[in-house]
């Protein structure tokens, strides 16, 4: 059983992963998701019409800080050196696409950093529409967040 999970020990107690003994290595990680929106939330936001403010430059901040601080929330995630952040949003008719690239150097990947930063940046972009996205219940009936997910990872050896 510990073969296959590298989180459980012997006695099936859950554990962080010692990579102590790891060389380091440059890793990348992309990850990337979706929020459909009703057209005219997406007009407002591409005319930064949103009464909150910006909206995908604060989402852009919420993914980096997400990113820097993914450790803190998932447990047995180790606290990396983040080298680099790369968000990139793609609008179209009724969603908005977000990608997040992040870059380290060190002994365990970025896959979780590039899609905590994902996640939080579609949910900072709802928050900030959320006025626009209500119905007369105040309900979200089209708004949904998707197909989150790590597009690519590459990990390369320093020499």
């Amino acid at each position: 059983m510990t073969d296959a999970f590298s989180h459980i020990d012997d006695e099936r107690s859950v554990q962080m992963v010692d990579v102590g003994r790891k060389p380091d290595t440059k890793r990348r990680a992309v990850a990337t998701g979706t929020i459909e929106l009703r057209p005219s939330t997406v007009d407002a936001v591409h005319a930064d019409e949103i009464g909150k403010g910006n909206v995908l430059a604060t989402a852009r901040v919420g993914a980096v800080q997400a990113v820097k601080h993914t450790w803190e929330s998932i447990p047995m995630c180790h606290q990396i050196p983040i080298t680099n952040v790369d968000t990139d949003f793609e609008v179209a008719e009724d969603r908005l696409s977000l990608t997040v690239a992040v870059e380290t150097i060190g002994k365990t990947g970025c896959e979780m950093e590039a899609l905590t930063g994902v996640t939080t940046g579609l949910n900072v972009v709802w928050d900030m529409v959320k006025a626009a996205e209500k119905d007369e219940h105040g309900e979200y009936p089209t708004t949904r967040i998707k197909d989150v997910h790590v597009h690519s990872k590459e990990k390369t050896t320093i020499e």
